[in-house]
């Protein structure tokens, strides 16, 4: 699953929600509910779209006791309860008020201007996102120009494209160059990876990605801006007297820095000061974050006009469909995790097992797609931990001697969390926006054909070229 310095919107940890459990212990069912909650998010839209439009957030609550139920009777109560708290409290709560606040004030911020959804265009807000992505994250990059692109293009009969490939370039790979792009990184840093460690290893692989993807998408979208009857008659949003471009809400771009503050400093910040809530420690430092971010959110709709929540159509339905999905995904993946986590003595050891030599060396090519692969059902930021720990975990050896392994780490978390809707928290939300504002997405399958048939061959090719 996975979910953003505002990519650090999954900076929740994630991965400390199974350690309490020892995933050596558990079988591989434990992951039904998980693999249940991910099959209905893929088929259910298809197979009976009232039910799911009207009762997702019952259907996730019924795997999430499916799950919960079953493990309160094997382990009693206790650690049933234990594990519900820290899901809530350390994981939960973290990632959907870091989600609810960049939505909030990217909703509050209205580029204005006769934008015309143009290949030339369209290629251009791509490129930008992708360079803001490393500098304010990938989910700051995503919620700050999804909408100004949907209102570019929608005049345009075929949309899905743009969106799609918006997901490839600003919601991912454009956030892989520093710590502040995507979790996993951010990550990295704290373990004591240079800042400036990534750019430097995976610059040429970000490179290759990020541009063949604009070359082909300002191809296919040349193609179809070529077709007849690609533009409507009736502009949704039609010129305005004045087509100057302009940004309304400005006051939320200081509140955008006061997010990227208050996270950085959630990370940077030690002191041991701490609270037990139920067997789970909530520090002071991820606390005075949380308590800004909700300041900010009320900062952002206290002194926002109205007429630009009406311009940019804001409403609260993306957020709350996220909100209730991730609830889900956050409490059914803690065995999933602990079982990652367990290494080569859990139900995943065969996994652990292959990305290493019958040298005892790392094999960078495996790490980077068992990484990946992994990060694209999982959420990306403990699947980055689990793998540095498992080449090692010293930071100082992974950036010399190891180096090809924590760029192949480092490179499959962050760019396969394109492959799928839910590799990173992004996505999900971009592809909420995007139907919210009438855009036919692609089902979870659906778009999975989009990313396997267009990412997995250059995930190929990096590998052939980059991954020894």
């Amino acid at each position: 699953m996975r979910a953003p310095v505002l990519a650090l919107l999954c900076l929740a940890p994630l991965w400390a929600g199974a350690a309490t459990i020892d995933g050596a212990q558990l079988a591989v069912w434990w992951g039904v509910p998980f693999a249940g909650v991910l099959l209905s998010i893929a088929v259910l839209p298809l197979l009976a779209p009232l039910l799911w439009h009207h009762h997702f957030g019952k259907i996730t609550a019924a795997w999430s006791l499916a799950f919960l139920l079953p493990f309160a009777v094997v382990f009693g109560m206790d650690q049933a309860w234990a594990g519900l708290v820290h899901a809530l409290v350390d994981e939960y709560l973290p990632f959907v008020i870091l989600l609810a606040a960049l939505f909030t004030v990217a909703g509050g911020i209205y580029i204005r201007g006769n934008l015309k959804g143009s290949p030339v265009l369209n290629t251009a807000l791509l490129a930008i996102g992708a360079v803001l992505a490393s500098f304010m994250g990938t989910t700051g990059a995503s919620m700050l120009l999804i909408r100004p692109l949907i209102r570019a293009n929608d005049n345009r009969k075929h949309m899905v494209h743009v969106v799609v490939f918006f997901i490839f370039i600003v919601s991912n790979a454009g956030g892989s160059l520093t710590p502040l792009g995507d979790p996993p990184l951010f990550l990295g840093f704290l373990k004591g990876v240079d800042f400036f460690w990534t750019v430097s290893h995976i610059f040429p692989e970000t490179l290759f990605l990020v541009g063949v993807l604009l070359v082909l998408f300002f191809a296919v979208d040349s193609w179809y801006f070529r077709q007849a009857g690609e533009l409507r008659h009736s502009d949704p949003t039609p010129d305005s007297p004045a087509p100057a471009l302009g940004i309304d809400g400005k006051v939320n771009l200081l509140l955008l820095l006061a997010v990227v503050a208050l996270v950085l400093m959630s990370g940077i910040w030690k002191t041991d000061v701490q609270w037990d809530v139920f067997g789970t420690g909530v520090g002071l430092p991820g606390l005075t974050r949380d308590l800004g971010l909700i300041v900010v959110m009320a900062v952002s709709l206290w002194l926002t006009p109205a007429q630009v929540h009406e311009d940019n159509q804001f409403s609260w339905g993306p957020m709350q469909e996220v909100a209730k999905l991730f609830a889900g995904i956050f409490l059914t993946i803690i065995p999933v995790i602990a079982m990652l986590k367990a290494g080569v003595d859990g139900p995943f050891g065969p996994i652990v097992r292959a990305v290493t030599g019958s040298d005892g060396e790392p094999i960078p090519a495996m790490y980077f797609w068992a990484t990946g692969i992994l990060s694209s059902f999982l959420d990306n930021a403990p699947t980055y931990l689990v793998f540095f720990n498992t080449a090692g975990g010293d930071a100082a050896t992974l950036m010399t001697t190891h180096a090809a392994t924590l760029a192949a780490i480092s490179a499959g978390s962050v760019f396969m969390g394109a492959n799928t809707y839910i590799g990173n928290a992004p996505n999900l939300m971009v592809k909420a926006i995007a139907e919210d504002r009438g855009v036919k997405m692609p089902s979870f399958f659906g778009y999975m054909l989009w990313s396997f048939g267009i990412l997995m061959p250059l995930f190929f090719v990096i590998t052939y070229l980059w991954m020894p």
